[in-house]
C-alpha cells in the first residue's frame, strides 16, 4: 500500500483516573483506504505491545460535535466544566473500563485529512468486495 493511501498521527492523551486526575498516555492513529470505515487506535501503556482499539471513523467524527455510540466505545465533546479543546472517549472491554481526554485540534486535523484521501459517502468504492469475500469463503 502506498503512503497516498494511509493517514497516521500521533496523538498525546490524558487517561482520567478514579480520583479524576489524569495520566498522559501516548496513542498512534490510523487510517487506511482500503479499510474506509475504520480508524485504528494503539494505546501505548508502558514497555508491552500497544492495546489497538478499531473506531468507526464516523463515530469520532460525530462525536466530535454531540454524545456518539453505544456499548464499547463512546465519544462526547467536553462538557460545560471541562476543557473545550477536548473530546471525551470512553471504552469499555470485559476487562475494564477507561475514559480518555483526547486533544480535539490535532483528532479534527487527523479526520479532516481521512476525508482527503477517501471522501464521505465514497467509502464502497474503497472496498474490494471480491477479496473480502474471498477472505470470508475461505478464513474458515
Amino acid at each position: 500500500m502506498n503512503s497516498s493511501t494511509t493517514v497516521s498521527a500521533e496523538l498525546g492523551l490524558r487517561l482520567v483516573v478514579p480520583d479524576r486526575t489524569t495520566v498522559p498516555l501516548l496513542a498512534g492513529l490510523e487510517y487506511a483506504a482500503d479499510d474506509p470505515y475504520a480508524i485504528r487506535m494503539a494505546f501505548h501503556v508502558g514497555d508491552g505491545e500497544p492495546v489497538e482499539w478499531i473506531f468507526a471513523r464516523e463515530l469520532l467524527t460525530v462525536g466530535i460535535v454531540r454524545r456518539a455510540g453505544d456499548g464499547d466505545v463512546e465519544v462526547w465533546p467536553a462538557g460545560p466544566d471541562e476543557d473545550d479543546g477536548t473530546l471525551n472517549l470512553a471504552l469499555s472491554s470485559p476487562f475494564g473500563n477507561a475514559r480518555f481526554l483526547v486533544p480535539l485540534s490535532p483528532l479534527a486535523d487527523f479526520l479532516h485529512r481521512t476525508y482527503k484521501v477517501v471522501p464521505a459517502g465514497r467509502e464502497p468504492e474503497f472496498i474490494d468486495i471480491d477479496a473480502e469475500l474471498e477472505n470470508l469463503l475461505w478464513s474458515s
